[in-house]
């Protein structure tokens, strides 16, 4: 009998706005025994569910509308100036522990919108960052998935081109490229955090050693999507998990060498327990 070979690779695991929003809640449950946290501290069930266990409590913008007298986390990801008009309102304390580099960018959103600048976003719909970016222009700039979605609407002529901080940057560039070949005049903002995008080589060069890949991600996190596709187009052995139980041992065959890496939203000790269900593999010659 012979048992896998498994490595877990060095740079995957949470990103430092991740680690610092973790980090003030667990203090803060250890003075307090519980903290309320403004949507998912982190897009990751296990790990949200790990925090919610020390007395962690998510609530959504209407619950946090109808508070009063409490601390409220905002996460990593950031908020629209109307949380904290109403945290003022309801005599809220907020944990703020957004991300600096999403502060960053909405203080440069905010800058082109009273500039009155004509403001496109490259992210997500209705992704919790990109809900704080809009807030900044008072829901007035467009945010587009795709540049197929993008084309569809009418275009200035003058674009001020804007990226969620998680997006991939080949894809930001070639939509410049692709809207500049068009006859359009962009001011481009590359704001996709470089922990992210430099990501994408060091996933490239880690899944391109070993026989299978597997990736580790909540499903909800839209940096692990995108990662999980630079492994995927990588080394197309390469198998998507949210938990150790969605691991099939058919997936593997004897003598394998297995990675294992995950998006910046994915806790070590996550990939640490896939790495034991792995190794508690015994497969046949």
């Amino acid at each position: 009998m012979k048992s896998l070979h498994v490595t877990i690779d060095s740079n995957s695991g949470f990103c430092f706005g991740v680690v610092y929003a973790i980090q003030m809640a667990e203090d803060i449950l250890k003075e307090q025994g519980y903290l309320y946290c403004l949507g998912d501290i982190v897009h990751n069930d296990e790990e949200v569910e790990r925090l919610q266990q020390l007395g962690l409590r998510i609530i959504n913008h209407e619950q946090f509308r109808n508070l009063r007298n409490e601390s409220v986390l905002i996460r990593a990801h950031g908020e629209p100036p109307e949380t904290y008009q109403t945290a003022l309102q309801n005599n809220l304390t907020l944990v703020d522990a957004s991300c600096p580099v999403v502060l960053k960018l909405q203080n440069r959103i905010k800058t082109s919108f009273d500039k009155e600048e004509q403001i496109f976003i490259y992210g997500k719909h209705g992704h919790a960052e990109v809900m704080g970016l809009l807030g900044q222009t008072h829901n007035k700039a467009v945010v587009f998935e795709n540049m197929d979605e993008l084309l569809r609407y009418e275009l200035p002529q003058k674009i001020t081109l804007y990226s969620q901080t998680t997006k991939s940057t080949d894809s930001f560039y070639k939509i410049k490229e692709t809207l500049e070949t068009k006859g359009y005049e962009i001011n481009a903002n590359d704001t996709i955090c470089r922990q992210v995008s430099n990501r994408d080589k060091e996933l490239r060069n880690f899944a391109s050693k070993f026989d299978k890949v597997v990736f580790v991600s909540g499903t909800k996190s839209s940096n692990g999507k995108v990662l999980y596709q630079v492994c995927k187009s990588t080394n197309p052995d390469t198998f998507f998990v949210s938990k150790v139980d969605e691991l099939q041992e058919e997936w593997f065959k004897d003598g394998d060498r297995v990675g294992i890496c995950g998006a910046t939203s994915t806790p070590m000790w996550l990939m640490e327990e896939v790495r034991s269900r792995l190794l508690s593999y015994e497969l046949a010659l």
